[in-house]
């Protein structure tokens, strides 16, 4: 890691392993700002866009290079001193690392998924580096909900009008373009916050329509059986750290407790099972899906006309993928997802030719760089003292604040 005079911190990875340009705008989160950036006729690998996201105590904003990810932290406090951005810029590399999951080897998954799939192999160069992302489970249940029957562009606004109705301002910042003006950022509400009996009435007044009572009594059911004790400000309530839990246990299980809720059917259950559950090898199926299975899999089916999504039907488009992609086919999924969105119709075709480095044939020599990648990035040591001449990554697995954010972010 190299401190940036823009105040940005580099971690090298390269575009291959993580596309911030897709990865963000594919449909799995919903809450990202991107912001174009005045681009150096100079330098063709500068970034071409600033990306922010609003935790429930800092906001985070990512930059990418041909092969390093640039990053930075805000928080309410102005002046922080030297060792204080130091814990905070460790901290959040420790949830970049969790958030893209790093500890994956992305060109290697695509390398598998080329050798059996001649349909990913056509694809993967165009549409690499997308990778799934490992989301706060109570954000990315309450985002899927508003998924029923819409598109990315309404669930975006829908999900943002959420943070900001039922969740206080966290601060606000100037965008990059150097304009002057300033935009504030609000976290994701908590269950609790969406419990009170007038929540629904006023989510179809921001235009939810019948989703505003599915988020409403999910909260609601979801509070009262797991519970909402006063917690700090940037701690999660009883209720949040349930839905962690059900990534210890089997994908039956954790599916069948996720459609007990309200809004809740297969396609949302398992959304959340990819996306913020771990369960890798989940493939979420609706008609778009089965278009894509009936064109290129072999699927019986009409691709002019829908066709009911039947349990058994659903079962079997399921059980086609695992058996092409393997243990990983949720993300193999989302590559093909992404490929064929309108919105990503010249993605890959219009932008300048960078010299990105190709997916590493030589499996040594992929090896060896994730790692070299995975010494860059920190691993929590069982000491538990700190000197004051600690770096960055040492202070973050020690201090209780490292603690605490690395114990929300994964159960």
């Amino acid at each position: 890691m190299t401190s940036l005079s823009t105040g940005f911190r580099a971690l090298p990875l390269p575009i291959i392993q993580l596309s911030l340009a897709a990865v963000l705008k594919c449909g799995q989160s919903f809450r990202w700002t991107a912001y174009p950036l005045k681009l150096d006729p100079e330098d063709a690998s500068s970034p071409t866009h600033e990306y922010r996201f609003c935790l429930r105590d800092r906001v985070v904003c990512l930059r990418q290079t041909a092969t390093n990810i640039l990053y930075r932290t805000v928080q309410p406090d102005p002046q922080p001193n030297a060792n204080q951005r130091e814990l905070r810029d460790a901290e959040t590399l420790l949830w970049l690392k969790d958030y893209f999951q790093l500890d994956v080897d992305l060109a290697f998954l695509y390398e598998e998924w080329g050798s059996r799939d001649k349909v990913f192999l056509g694809i993967q160069d165009r549409f690499s580096g997308i990778r799934m992302l490992r989301q706060d489970p109570w954000e990315n249940l309450i985002s899927f909900i508003c998924s029923s029957n819409n598109n990315i562009s309404r669930i975006t606004k829908m999900v943002q009008s959420l943070s900001k109705e039922y969740s206080p301002p966290l601060l606000s910042l100037p965008t990059p373009d150097g304009s002057g003006v300033e935009d504030t950022y609000h976290p994701f509400p908590p269950p609790s916050a969406l419990t009170h009996p007038d929540v629904s009435a006023r989510l179809r007044s921001l235009g939810f329509g019948y989703r505003a009572e599915f988020i409403h009594r999910t909260a609601k059911m979801l509070v009262e059986t797991h519970g909402d004790s006063i917690q700090p400000q940037d701690s999660d309530e009883p209720s949040e750290q349930w839905l962690r839990t059900l990534r210890d246990i089997s994908t039956e299980d954790a599916r069948a407790e996720l459609l007990k809720f309200v809004g809740v059917g297969r396609k949302v259950a398992d959304c959340v099972l990819l996306m913020s559950l771990d369960k890798t090898d989940v493939v979420p199926v609706d008609t778009h899906v089965h278009q894509i299975a009936i064109k290129h899999y072999g699927m019986k089916g009409s691709t002019k006309g829908k066709m009911n999504m039947t349990p058994k039907l659903y079962e079997e488009l399921c059980t086609k993928f695992v058996q092409v992609w393997g243990q990983y086919a949720g993300w193999a999924h989302s590559v093909l997802f992404t490929s064929d969105l309108k919105s990503f119709a010249l993605h890959g075709l219009l932008e300048p030719t960078s010299p990105l480095p190709s997916p590493v044939k030589n499996r040594k020599k992929r090896s060896r760089e994730m790692t070299d990648l995975v010494r860059i990035l920190p691993t929590p040591p069982s000491t538990p003292s700190v000197s004051e001449s600690a770096t960055a990554t040492e202070i973050a697995c020690n201090l209780s604040p490292a603690e605490r954010v690395k114990k929300r972010i994964r159960k």
